[in-house]
């Protein structure tokens, strides 16, 4: 009996620590699951577009680091990528460095980030976390200037709904 008590148990806390959920009730949940996607990945890597006539870089909302290249220019490293919001919801887009970052929609309409701090309470490695409420499309996400070269960055949607987008 005891035997299958612990085989039952084990099942289930592996069953529940598997993977990501969407079943996160408070923002602390979100802060967690950053950070361990900030420290272990899964991570894809990326150049920022400076301007140049290649493409920009997409990222996702798709419980993923992204390692982000900025190009060196005379003010500094910087550069942008896409994102494209799925959901008019709240964002939360994590950094392990302290980046400057802007953002604006694919017709260059600036977007105010509504929270903005360079650090998370039981998380060293968030450097940076930005509320953002981002409407259904394509926006720019611009990181720099900065002496930083690389900055890894993971988005996750926002789990207080508090917002009318």
């Amino acid at each position: 009996m005891t035997k299958k008590l612990l085989a039952a148990f084990l099942l289930s806390t592996a069953l529940v620590s598997a993977g990501c959920g969407d079943d996160h009730p408070e923002e602390e949940g979100v802060d967690a699951e950053a950070c361990e996607h900030l420290q272990n990945g899964p991570a894809t890597s990326v150049f920022a577009w400076p301007g140049t006539n290649n493409p920009p870089s997409e990222i996702h909302a798709d419980h993923r680091r992204y390692d982000i290249t900025l190009m060196s220019g005379p003010d500094g490293n910087s550069g942008f990528v896409l994102f494209a919001a799925g959901e008019a919801t709240d964002y939360v887009i994590y950094t392990n460095a302290s980046v400057p970052l802007s953002i604006t929609t694919a017709n260059g309409v600036a977007v105010e980030i509504e929270e903005s701090t360079s650090r998370s309470e039981g998380c060293t490695d968030i450097k940076g976390r930005h509320v953002v409420p981002l409407s259904v499309g394509t926006h720019r996400l611009y990181f720099g200037p900065t002496s930083i070269a690389t900055v890894g960055v993971l988005i996750e949607e926002s789990h207080d709904h508090g917002h009318d987008h």
